[in-house]
């Protein structure tokens, strides 16, 4: 029997799932229409970012880096246009395929590839990386040949640094180099990580380092469309980048190769400066280097030759390098003398060959002494004596507290990077430096080498020669700086590096004087009047002679003792003496006596500064053509009676200091105290 359902009670049922069902859509569309509102109207602006920047991609635009020029405007360091094969990985189907393919048409060695691989892990996949530079017309027709086959593969014109000077004033201009790890680190603390993207150089030494910020330039952006692949569809605008700004120096490149080729192949250092400005007019460090090496990645052969030679060519001695600086230091100890009230210029002491200090005996170099001698004579003839006496009346406090103000044993603040501090000896610099109380303790014995140039006295050839440029600058101390202008790579205009003076030594004329003439004539009949015989301009000068060991009582002959063991031979000027132009330390590392390798140095730098021409002067001379001389060495054991002077000041106390570390240019430090053969 079939059963009927009452109408009513259908419709009433149908009704409610109808109503239901339209509740539940209804309800979803919300939920759809909340979240379409959401996504377009509240988070409209940032998923509209995200769509750009999927849409949109930002390549940098590198900057031209800025030229360096020396004071006449020759070219020290600028830009070249070399071809460059580069790839872009999101063009490529096979990388490796693509590479073995271009090997096949242009030389790509294993360096290259390592290279490659390197910048392709760092860079943006629609980014070109370049595979090889410098390429030849013929390398360059045969790879554009074949791009038919090839995609991806692109042949770019680009930028590379280049230094057509080679290797003269290399420590001084430095070299730019492949961004590394740490540079990146750097980078971005300073906040510059935008500028510096696809830059891949950038400055590791010299100028290239310290004037990084001016060289490099403002990166520009280029915007382009990318497909969902990251492939580029079309350039959409672009910002051009702002080149770097160009350097003047102060340095005359013809005087810094004219001051190189007279070190010939020894080791040394030179720093002339203009005393009235600070202003470096050569800065040579020999041996020097080649930076072309450094642009494109130095080869492992390459670096292991600089790196592993004994003479360090990367090592900037001028600046880094610290030295005793001997028979230099004495016009600043007779200066020091004059103003303490401890000499008077007509003031004469009886030099009998020795001074005796606590019961032991100081040798001159001289034996048998130089007889009476006064301040202008000290310098002269450099009486060891005359200063062995003077440091003793002064004390090491009185040496130090009058040298520290000319900028011994402290940074010049030179606008090069790399700038040691030296050592300006001290009571409270050797408690600092060393850790045994015996140790720390000053003997009044180390006092009287110091007075000589010796003992813990360390300084660089730039310390040695901004000071005495003060001197003869009445006192008035510049910070050195090599740079002259920097120049606006947009609008041309010339920012001048002011000179900045550091402080004005308060010094009496009539000391001043009394000191400088006696160095004009240390050069007409003194320890350098060799080198300066015939010059047609008055030059005031010091001859000096570094002890680099002790011989512990054996007499020093120099070609009895291994090169690399023999004296520092240091030599001091300025000229015109009656008004100073140019100012200069010179330093022949085992060069033997000042007047012997330094002082001719000093010569040809001069001449051609002053004269413009080639110089007439003597060749440096060697220890037998010295001998005799008043700058010779002492003609007998005069370390034979010269006891340990620390021992000696401390009145029998057994303890010796540790010697002083010097840098990698000095090849052993000499205790405190030992017999020394400074003097000339």
């Amino acid at each position: 029997m079939t059963e009927f359902r009452a109408p009513a009670a259908e419709l009433a049922r149908f009704r409610l799932r109808v109503v239901v069902a339209v509740l539940f859509v209804l309800v979803c569309l919300g939920v759809l229409a909340a979240r379409f509102h959401f996504l377009q109207v509240q988070r409209h602006d940032y998923f509209l970012t995200r769509a750009e920047d999927n849409r949109i991609a930002l390549l940098p635009v590198v900057p031209h880096r800025g030229t360096i020029v020396d004071r006449k405007g020759v070219v020290l360091a600028r830009n070249y246009a070399t071809y460059t094969i580069e790839i872009t990985p999101s063009k490529v189907r096979d990388l490796e395929a693509t590479l073995d393919e271009i090997a096949t048409l242009v030389a790509i060695d294993a360096r290259d590839r390592r290279r490659f691989r390197k910048l392709y892990e760092e860079s943006r996949n629609f980014e070109s990386v370049p595979l090889r530079s410098r390429l030849s017309d013929e390398e360059v027709a045969r790879v554009v040949s074949q791009r038919y086959r090839l995609p991806g593969v692109d042949v770019k014109a680009r930028l590379l640094r280049d230094y057509p000077q080679g290797t003269t004033a290399s420590h001084v201009i430095g070299y730019i180099g492949r961004i590394n790890e740490r540079d990146v680190e750097r980078i971005e603390e300073a906040g510059e990580a935008a500028n510096y993207r696809g830059t891949l150089h950038m400055g590791k030494a010299g100028l290239e380092q310290s004037y990084e910020n001016e060289l490099h330039g403002t990166t520009g952006v280029e915007q382009v469309e990318v497909n969902a692949g990251g492939r580029a569809v079309r350039a959409l605008s672009h910002t051009p980048a702002t080149p770097g700004n160009d350097l003047e120096l102060t340095l005359d490149i013809e005087l810094q190769k004219v001051a190189e080729r007279a070190f010939g192949d020894r080791r040394g250092a030179l720093v002339a400066i203009e005393p009235a400005t600070g202003g470096v007019l050569a800065l040579a460090s020999m041996p020097t280097y080649d930076p072309n090496l450094f642009v494109d990645g130095i080869s492992t052969q390459d670096w292991k030759a600089l790196n592993d030679s004994p003479d360090h060519p990367m090592l900037h001695r001028a600046i880094y390098s610290t030295y005793p600086p001997g028979s230099t230091f004495k016009p600043f100890m007779a200066l020091a003398g004059l103003e303490a009230g401890k000499r008077t210029a007509g003031q004469a002491i009886h030099d009998i060959g020795y001074f005796n200090f606590g019961g032991n005996r100081f040798m001159d170099d001289k034996i048998g002494g130089h007889g009476m001698v006064d301040l202008h004579k000290s310098i002269v003839v450099s009486c060891n004596t005359y200063y062995y006496q003077l440091a003793n009346d002064l004390g090491i406090e009185g040496i130090s507290g009058f040298m520290a103000p000319f900028g011994f044993g402290d940074r010049t603040g030179i606008d090069l990077p790399g700038e040691a501090t030296g050592v300006l000896p001290s009571p409270d610099w050797k408690r600092s430096r060393f850790r045994k109380p015996e140790q720390q303790r000053w003997y009044a014995g180390e006092t009287i080498s110091v007075g000589i140039g010796q003992g813990y006295n360390a300084y660089t050839p730039l310390q040695l020669a901004n000071a005495m440029a003060a001197l003869v600058n009445d006192g008035k101390l510049f910070r050195p700086h090599v740079v002259k202008y920097v120049v606006d790579s947009r609008t041309g205009q010339r920012r001048a590096i002011e000179p900045e003076p550091l402080r004005e030594i308060p010094l009496r004329q009539a000391h001043i004087k009394a000191v400088l003439d006696a160095m004009v004539d240390v050069n007409k009949s003194g320890t350098g009047r060799r080198a300066f015989q015939g010059a047609p301009y008055s030059v005031g000068g010091k001859t000096g002679t570094a002890q680099v060991f002790s011989l512990r009582g054996q007499r020093y002959v120099e070609k009895n003792v291994r090169e690399r063991l023999r004296d520092h031979s240091w030599f001091v000027a300025y000229a015109p003496a009656e008004n100073p132009r140019i100012a200069l330390a010179v330093l022949v590392e085992n060069g033997g006596f000042g007047a012997q390798s330094a002082a001719p140095i000093a010569r040809q730098v001069i001449d051609y500064y002053l004269l413009n021409q080639p110089s007439a002067a003597p060749a440096a001379e060697d220890a037998e053509a010295v001998e005799g001389a008043d700058d010779a060495p002492p003609a007998g054991p005069e370390t034979e009676a010269v006891p340990d002077a620390a021992a000696a000041g401390a009145q029998g106390d057994p303890s010796q200091p540790a010697p002083l570390p010097r840098s990698q240019a000095v090849v052993a430090a000499q205790a405190p105290g030992t017999p020394v053969r400074s003097g000339r």
